[in-house]
C-alpha cells in the first residue's frame, strides 16, 4: 500500500525558511522552540536538566547482530517528525515492528522543535530519532544532541548527504520540478526557458513563507545563468512573468491542481507526483506531466538525527539502518521521495510512478546551506518589495 505525502502544509511547515541571518537566527529559532517545548512540559524546572553525559556505547563498533539483539531487548522506538502519512513511513514502521518486534510511536513536529526537544529534555530524553531538513543536521550536531551512527550503508551515501561522523545522515531528497495540466498545456515545458516562452500562468506559491517556492527561485537563478551568489537572473525571470500577468502566487494545493485552476506549477517532485496521482484518482480523465527542468534545478534532503540521550538507542540505530537498507529506501520511493542511495534496485511498478532517472542529471544542483540561509532573506525582501507590487 502506498501512503503518499498527503499534506503540502506539513512539507511547508517543516521546511519554511524564516531564518534571518546565518546561524544567529537559526539559534534564535531553536531557543524559541526550546521555550515552547519547555512550557509544554510537565512542570519540571530548567534546573533539573543537567548537562547530558557522553554516551559510553560506540554503536558503530557493534556488530549488526548485537545491535539487533539490543534493539529487540529495548522493544520500542519513539520518533519525532516521522508520521505514517509522510514519505510512506507507515510501511517502514510496520516492517520494523513485524521484523524485530519493536513497537513505534511518533510525535509530529518541525525540525527546530525536534532539536529543541532533544536539547531541553537532556538526560531525561523521551524520544529516540527524528527526521529534519538537511540544513538542520549541522545545527543538531552543533547543539550537541546527536548520537553518532554511520550504518553499514555508509559508503553508498553521497558525501553531500551525510556528516563525517554520522551525527546526521540523509535518507531521501526532493528536486524542484514542473507539473503541467496536459489539457491546458499540450506541450509540457521541460525547462525554465520553455516556461519563459509560454503564454500560460505559472504558480510558484508564496516566496515570503514557503520553502518550496524559495527553492524554486534558486532553481530559476541557476537555469537563467545565475547562482546562489547571483540571484538577479531569477528576479528578472519573475519580473517578466509578473509584467506579462503570468505569475500566480496562490496556494500550490492539490485542490487547485485538480480543479484546473493551476496550469503550471513549480513543486518538489514528490509533491508534484503525489498531486498528480491524487488528481487522476479523483478524475480518471485528468492528465498531468511532471518534468525535472533540464536547464537547472535544485535538490534538498531530509536527514535522520538520533538523540544522544535516546531511551532506546539501539532501536534508534537499527531504525536508521533499516531506513537506509534496500527495503527502507524502496518504502521511501513508494512515497514519491528519491532514495539517497542510487545503488538500490527500485521495483518496476514503483519506478513507473516516478520521474525517469535520466531527467536527474548534472543540472540538478546541491545547495550550500551555509550561504542559502542568508540568501533566502534577500530573496524574501526582493519578492516583497519588487515582485508583489507588480502583481497587486
Amino acid at each position: 500500500m502506498i501512503i503518499p505525502m498527503t499534506s503540502s502544509y506539513r512539507f511547508e511547515r517543516r521546511t519554511t525558511n524564516k531564518m534571518k541571518k546565518g546561524i544567529k537566527t537559526i539559534t534564535a529559532m531553536l531557543l524559541a522552540a526550546t521555550l515552547t517545548v519547555s512550557l509544554a512540559g510537565c512542570g519540571g524546572s530548567s534546573d533539573e536538566a543537567s548537562a547530558p553525559e557522553e554516551t559510553t556505547v560506540d554503536y558503530n563498533s557493534m556488530s549488526l547482530e548485537d545491535l539487533e539483539a539490543q534493539a529487540k531487548e529495548e522493544g520500542e522506538v519513539a520518533s519525532v517528525g516521522m508520521p505514517d502519512t509522510w514519505a510512506n513511513w507507515i510501511e517502514t514502521w510496520t516492517e520494523i515492528t513485524d521484523t524485530y518486534g519493536i513497537e513505534h510511536t511518533d510525535l509530529d513536529m518541525s525540525s527546530s522543535e525536534e532539536i529543541a526537544m532533544f536539547k531541553e529534555e537532556g538526560e531525561k530524553g523521551t524520544k529516540d530519532i527524528g527526521d529534519v531538513g538537511q540544513q538542520w543536521g549541522p545545527v543538531a550536531e552543533e547543539e550537541g544532541v546527536t548520537l553518532k551512527y554511520k550504518t553499514s550503508y555508509w559508503d553508498s551515501i553521497p558525501d553531500w548527504a551525510k556528516d563525517d561522523d554520522g551525527d546526521w545522515v540523509s535518507g531521501y531528497y526532493g528536486t524542484i520540478s514542473i507539473i503541467t495540466n496536459d489539457e491546458q498545456i499540450p506541450e509540457a515545458p521541460t525547462s525554465f526557458a520553455d516556461i519563459l516562452e509560454g503564454d500560460y500562468k505559472v504558480t510558484i506559491g508564496d516566496v515570503s513563507a514557503a520553502a518550496q517556492a524559495q527553492h524554486a527561485v534558486l532553481a530559476i537563478a541557476y537555469a537563467m545563468g545565475g547562482s546562489i551568489d547571483d540571484m538577479q537572473p531569477a528576479y528578472d525571470f519573475l519580473s517578466q512573468l509578473a509584467e506579462e500577468g503570468r505569475l500566480d502566487i496562490g496556494d500550490t494545493s492539490v485542490a487547485r491542481i485538480e480543479s484546473g485552476e493551476i496550469a503550471c506549477a513549480l513543486l518538489w517532485d514528490y509533491n508534484a507526483l503525489n498531486y498528480r496521482d491524487n488528481a487522476v484518482e479523483n478524475n480518471p480523465d485528468a492528465s498531468f506531466t511532471v518534468n525535472i527542468p533540464q536547464d537547472a534545478s535544485v535538490r534538498s534532503a531530509y536527514a535522520t538525527i538520533i538523540n544522544k540521550n535516546a531511551p532506546h538507542p539501539a532501536a534508534a540505530c537499527l531504525t536508521r539502518e533499516y531506513i537506509l537498507s534496500d527495503e527502507g529506501q524502496i518504502n521511501l520511493a513508494k512515497g514519491y521521495a528519491t532514495p539517497i542511495r542510487d545503488d538500490v534496485e527500485i521495483p518496476e511498478d514503483v519506478k513507473a510512478k516516478m520521474i525517469d532517472d535520466s531527467q536527474y542529471g548534472d543540472q540538478v544542483q546541491t545547495i550550500d546551506y551555509d550561504k542559502w540561509t542568508d540568501v533566502t532573506q534577500d530573496v524574501i525582501t526582493y519578492w516583497q518589495e519588487n515582485i508583489i507590487p507588480m502583481i497587486q
